[in-house]
């Protein structure tokens, strides 16, 4: 009998340290996933003159430039928008990859870049001429550095979160955002206003949906093991 339970011990014992070994068998883990539209009339966004910069007019001479506060999309859908788990966050990971930023033909490519505290983010200007970022920090420090032609991409991160706008005082219809989230759950809406944050455990969450020119909805949804959940938020448009 010795030698039988013996055998058993070392068993549980091997199948416990083979699973440790693989980091334990997969969580259950759930998907928020919807679409972000608008009701009303959205503002109509004006045509930007880059008649002072010969180089970027020049590269948007087959189709104006439009501003981008408001993005829309087939469907009423809205583009550029961030949305996160804000409260409730399990199953984060810290963000390590880093981030690019392109100064290009006069515009910040992509509008809204969203990094996490301390992520690397590499800024580069990919035109023919000088440009000044100037991210309008208030809760990080504020900076302003000029990048000439050429020049090495800007090294930088942010330390904590904070909705970031970033203007070019050379350039003064340069324009966006650096969205510092202190969660690896976010996703920003492309032209179909979609999106999904996957990788959550079970547990109650706040999906928060953010568009720089209609502000923040709110929705609670429950993830209770591998499912899938929608989540769509609705924004109220007007002209200005």
């Amino acid at each position: 009998m010795q030698t039988h339970y013996g055998w058993i011990i070392g068993t549980v014992v091997l199948v416990a340290s083979a699973v440790a070994a693989h980091g334990g068998p997969p969580a259950s883990v759930g998907t928020v996933s919807g679409k972000v539209t608008y009701t009303g009339t959205p503002p109509k966004m004006k045509p930007i003159d880059m008649a002072k910069e010969p180089n970027c007019a020049k590269e948007h001479a087959a189709a104006p430039v439009l501003t981008e506060n408001v993005v829309t999309g087939p469907g009423n859908s809205l583009r550029w928008v961030v949305v996160y788990i804000s409260a409730g966050d399990q199953g984060s990971t810290p963000g390590t990859e880093t981030v690019r930023l392109d100064q290009k033909a006069c515009q910040y490519i992509p509008h809204v870049l969203v990094v996490q505290p301390n992520q690397p983010l590499d800024i580069y200007n990919d035109d023919p001429h000088s440009h000044n970022i100037h991210p309008l920090a208030k809760v990080n420090p504020e900076w302003n550095r000029s990048q000439p032609a050429g020049a090495p991409p800007i090294h930088t991160k942010w330390e904590v979160p904070e909705f970031i706008p970033v203007k070019c005082n050379v350039h003064p219809w340069m324009h966006g955002w650096h969205m510092v989230l202190n969660t690896s759950h976010y996703a920003v809406t492309g032209e179909d206003g979609s999106f999904s944050l996957s990788g959550l455990p079970p547990g109650k969450y706040t999906v928060t949906a953010w568009q720089e020119q209609f502000g923040t909805q709110t929705q609670d949804v429950t993830i209770s093991g591998t499912e899938s959940k929608t989540v769509d938020f609705v924004f109220k448009a007007r002209p200005y």
